[in-house]
């Protein structure tokens, strides 16, 4: 997808789904999981991914003796790629 601006295109892409809920053990990233930005703020969305995360990963969890850390993270790009077009 792109826009043309005044001889430039600049490419992006937007998806749904750029951030990230990630559980660690220790040091150990164990899996990390798409969230919907949109449904972050209610109430229980991260909880339920958290709670079927924990109960995949139980003997895990149990073998390592600490509980699991999780972040979420914004994987969406920083900057667009942009170029000039100046042939005439």
């Amino acid at each position: 997808m792109g826009i043309v601006l005044k001889r430039k295109i600049v490419f992006f892409c937007y998806t749904k789904f750029t951030m990230q809920l990630m559980m660690y053990i220790g040091n150990d990233l164990i899996e990390a999981v798409n969230v919907d930005r949109e449904r972050i703020p209610k109430p229980g969305y991260l909880g339920n991914f958290k709670r079927c995360l924990k109960v995949k990963y139980s003997d895990l969890i149990k073998q390592a003796g600490t509980p699991p850390d999780f972040l979420v993270i914004n994987n969406s790009p920083v900057t667009t790629g942009s170029f000039t077009n100046d042939n005439k």
